[in-house]
């Protein structure tokens, strides 16, 4: 039998290291970051004292929730561990528009527990390539009034998240920048070191040619040997920019939702957050 509880901090550690076993790369402060969120969004399965299995279920205002983090120990799929940690998450959410990024290959499996299809995230990755100086104003995110900073994000997230916000642009190794026009905040984007190089994200900006001006802007402060950028395939210009980045896919998901996707501006979400928390 799968005992369901929330997991400790120290915990909530290995789930972040089973994800980098999978192969999921994740970033070296995003644990401290999704707790400030959520302090109590990492579900495990013992069997006994021993972790099984792991998710993890976000909520945010607004009647909002993500699911991430589903995993089961290698060893021990297939015995039921995965599904009562699913089942505990749903129940978590209960009542919430719910969304998650999954494998391509596990559609049918969500569609199964009510999520539909909304777009494909392609994640790129590559050597990081070498750009001239932006030709645009870019400033550091703490130099601008947090409430700016928040209008920007409120463009491409469906719900406030202050508190996810205010740690994920002061986490250690982040840059965050915001790009200015006419004095105006009208883009930002923010890079993290990872397991494996660099991940860029989230990058919001109304062209093409400002994504790429926040890019240059990222790498000269962050100068990664490698660099990942999760988009939203919809977005023709940003799989155009990260093509001609010589950035290549590397993953893809299936980003689903429970009810009626949020109405998101596509062409301004040029790099998705995180996989794990939208």
């Amino acid at each position: 039998m799968t005992t369901i509880r929330s997991l400790t901090p120290m915990e909530a550690g290995r789930a972040v290291d089973w994800a980098a076993a999978e192969g999921w790369n994740p970033g070296l402060a995003d644990l401290s970051c999704f707790l400030a969120q959520d302090q109590a969004l990492f579900l495990g399965g013992f069997r006994g004292e021993e972790l099984v299995s792991v998710i993890s279920a976000t909520r945010y205002a607004g009647d909002f929730g993500f699911i991430g983090f589903y995993i089961a120990r290698p060893d021990l799929r297939g015995q039921g561990h995965g599904i009562a940690v699913w089942n505990a998450a749903t129940t978590r959410l209960a009542g919430r528009l719910v969304g998650l990024d999954g494998v391509v290959a596990q559609q049918e499996n969500y569609r199964k527990s009510g999520f539909d299809l909304a777009w494909n995230n392609i994640r790129y990755g590559g050597k990081a390539p070498g750009l001239p100086a932006p030709r645009a104003t870019v400033l550091a995110a703490q130099t601008i009034p947090f409430a700016a900073l928040e209008a920007l994000d409120r463009q491409v997230f469906p719900v406030p998240r202050p508190d996810f916000l205010r740690a994920w642009i002061a986490a250690p190794g982040h840059h965050a920048l915001v790009l200015m026009r006419d004095g105006v905040p009208a883009g930002y984007g923010a890079i993290r070191p990872c397991r494996s190089g660099h991940k860029i994200g989230p990058l919001t900006a109304e062209s093409e040619a400002d994504a790429e001006a926040l890019v240059a802007a990222l790498l000269d402060r962050a100068a990664p040997e490698e660099v990942f950028l999760d988009l939203p395939q919809p977005n023709a210009a940003a799989v155009r920019l990260a093509e001609r980045l010589g950035l290549e896919p590397v993953f893809e998901t299936a980003r689903m939702y429970t009810g009626p996707a949020p109405a998101l501006p596509m062409d301004r979400l040029f790099g998705i957050t995180s996989f794990e928390l939208g």
